[in-house]
This record gives C-alpha cells, sequence and structure tokens, in this order.
C-alpha cells in the first residue's frame, strides 16, 4: 500500500497531544515496542498477542489505517496494544518524554514511504530530530530495527543512523544486513514482498551507553 500524504503539509504540520501510558496500556509499566508507521498493524497485533507483558504503540499518518487497526485490536480486546494517528515529526518527542525511565526498549521503522524524487527526500520519516528524540528516550541497549525493500531508501536511513553517535550497528557473521527479521513477525508489506521473492534489506541498531548530549 503506497498511499502517500505529504508530511509537511500544513495540515500535518498540527502537533497532536497523545494520550498518556496510563490511558493508553492497562498496565503502563511494561517495557514499550514503538513501531513507526504502523500501516494496517498486522505486526504489532501478532506481537502483542504473543507476548502480553510487554506494551505496543503503532503510530501511522495516514488516520483510516489506524481507524481499521483500532477495530481489528478492540475486537482481539488486546490492553496492551494501542495504535494512534499523528505526525511522529511533529508529535512524539513530547509523549516519548513523559515515559519512565529506560521503558522504551524497541522501535520500528518498516517499509516507510520512499519519496523517490530529489525533492521528496525531506519528507521522509527518519531525520536526525526524530533519531534524536528516540536516542534521548531509550534505554541502553534498546533495539532500533529498520526495513525496506527500497535500497536506495534503506541506504539513506541506514546512513542517517550510522552519523549517530547513540547507536550502533548489529552485524551477524560479517554481514551488513540482516538475512531474516528478527522478530519473526511480518508486515502485510513484508509478506507481499516476501511472496514475489523480491529483496528486503534489514537493519538492527543497537542504543549505546553514550549519554545524549541535549
Amino acid at each position: 500500500m503506497r498511499q502517500h500524504v505529504n508530511p509537511l503539509s500544513q495540515f500535518f504540520q498540527l502537533p497532536l497531544s497523545l494520550p498518556s501510558k496510563s490511558i493508553l496500556f492497562k498496565d503502563p509499566h511494561y517495557p514499550i515496542h514503538l513501531d513507526i508507521g504502523s500501516a494496517k498493524g498486522e505486526f504489532l497485533i501478532e506481537l502483542a498477542s504473543k507476548y502480553p507483558k510487554w506494551n505496543f504503540l503503532g503510530l501511522e499518518i495516514r488516520e483510516p489505517l489506524v481507524i481499521s487497526s483500532e477495530r481489528k485490536r478492540k475486537r482481539l480486546e488486546l490492553k496492551n496494544l494501542k495504535f494512534l494517528y499523528c505526525n511522529v515529526n511533529i508529535s512524539l518527542d513530547e509523549w516519548l518524554s513523559d515515559l519512565d525511565h529506560n521503558q522504551l526498549k524497541r522501535v520500528s521503522i518498516q517499509f516507510p514511504d520512499p519519496w523517490f524524487k530529489r525533492k521528496h527526500i525531506k519528507r521522509r520519516v527518519l531525520k536526525k530530530s526524530l533519531l534524536n528524540s528516540i536516542a534521548r528516550n531509550m534505554s541502553k541497549d534498546g533495539e532500533l530495527f529498520i526495513q525496506s525493500d527500497i535500497y536506495k531508501l534503506i541506504e539513506y536511513m541506514s546512513n542517517v543512523i550510522d552519523e549517530s553517535i547513540y547507536f550502533d550497528r548489529k552485524v551477524v557473521m560479517g554481514l551488513k544486513w540482516l538475512k531474516k527479521n528478527p522478530y519473526e513477525v511480518f508486515t502485510d508489506r513484508e509478506s507481499f514482498v516476501l511472496r514475489r521473492n523480491f529483496p528486503i534489506y534489514r537493519a538492527m541498531y543497537i542504543r549505546n551507553r553514550t549519554l545524549f548530549i541535549s
């Protein structure tokens, strides 16, 4: 599904106050996995079902997908999962700053909109400011997982993270890209690409012990 919305349009620049974790989750003190660009929500729905002592939050800029994902979540009565509509580059930082110390354990950014044209690269979701916000609030040894079937996009994303002093790339058997999804749970897009036997580029980064410099 590649129904783009322009995150830089005036409409999406309006900040939203996201509900606190105590409102979102039955047990607000469980560790948190944040999925940025949760799309149809299947990835987090399966994880939340498997791991009841984790909380999962999916953020998506396409509101109809959030409504659909929330409908499925409610039908399954998953109290450790929530889907919210927002522009993460505008509204996420304040929410993250209210979390318990070391509560944010995992962040995933999977198959985001590629925005191929050079003039549109600034619309891509992963920016230095967003990465810094994640680094500021993530627990030491926390995981940042990215994947895409578009090489130019994953190269851009990995370059942004590689330039950061707060994350170290996890290398397995000397390979630059991971062969498998470490969570063994697939997004809708990932399943689509796998069925067609197309390549997927994946990388895992670990939050190192460098103190965040504000």
